[in-house]
């Protein structure tokens, strides 16, 4: 699954998942723009990188800014010559608002940067990589694309609207050699959640934990790699089985705990 040599931009990548991602990247020799409205977060990841042997600059971005965007890519250009993998990882999950707390502000806020942030990026590296004959694009959605959270409007709107307009731009890059795909990450501890709330998540969850950033890392790889030249225009989901579940394991008819244990078994 080599992409050594490629060059990443991956933005949101200061920090949780994009970080994970941008790190991976690096370590698989892949030239790494870590692009993030943090710049300071941003630059320590670039220091990273670098520090262990790979290559990588520091971008920092607002997603939701044209300017800022085409200023990343040119930077991107400037610095590696082109742009060969985008994976769209910016987005925003709070503030949390019930319905009835809502107002413009607040959805323009999260739509400008979840949905039209990963728009204008996509943008920019489709052109570029239309022009050169491929690529690979990475877009990030979440459950509630297909589901819902609660509180959560907004946030479940945008990732709707990332997986329809990802599908969109796959049937429309495809004749130039761009393969369009998505990730569904599930559960995933970004912020150092308790042991506590580790385990009551993880509850939930079929394969009994909770996720980390670095289990999106590897389908990254996957997906930007030689190994999906054949796949556009789909999700990966990595959630350990929850959106495959009817219930969750504490409204389940036979839950967990009333499993076979291993000493019971013949």
């Amino acid at each position: 699954m080599s992409i050594k040599d490629q060059v990443a931009i991956v933005t949101g990548s200061a920090n949780g998942i994009g970080s994970a991602i941008a790190r991976r990247y690096g370590r698989e020799g892949c030239k790494v723009v870590v692009a993030d409205i943090d710049s300071n977060g941003a630059n320590a990841i670039a220091n990273e990188i670098n520090s262990d042997g790979g290559v990588a600059i520091a971008v920092a971005t607002d997603v939701s800014d044209e300017a800022q965007v085409n200023s990343l890519f040119e930077s991107a250009v400037s610095e590696f010559g082109t742009v060969d993998i985008l994976v769209n990882n910016a987005g925003l999950i709070s503030p949390m608002k019930h319905f009835l707390e809502a107002d413009k502000n607040w959805w323009d806020m999260i739509v400008g940067v979840n949905l039209t942030g990963t728009f204008l990026c996509s943008l920019a590296a489709g052109k570029l990589m239309a022009k050169k004959g491929g690529g690979c694009i990475i877009n990030m959605s979440s459950g509630g694309a297909t589901r819902a959270h609660r509180c959560f409007v907004a946030y479940d709107a945008t990732k709707g609207g990332i997986e329809a307009m990802s599908r969109a731009m796959a049937l429309d890059l495809g004749p130039y050699g761009v393969r369009v795909n998505i990730m569904t990450p599930g559960s995933i501890d970004t912020t150092g959640i308790s042991e506590e709330g580790r385990k009551l998540r993880g509850t939930n969850i079929p394969l009994g934990r909770i996720g980390e950033a670095d289990d999106l890392a590897g389908a990254a790889v996957f997906l930007a790699s030689q190994d999906a030249q054949y796949i556009t225009g789909q999700s990966i989901v990595i959630d350990g089985g929850m959106l495959a579940q009817q219930r969750s394991a504490t409204v389940d008819i036979r839950p967990p705990s009333e499993f076979p244990k291993l000493e019971e078994l013949s």
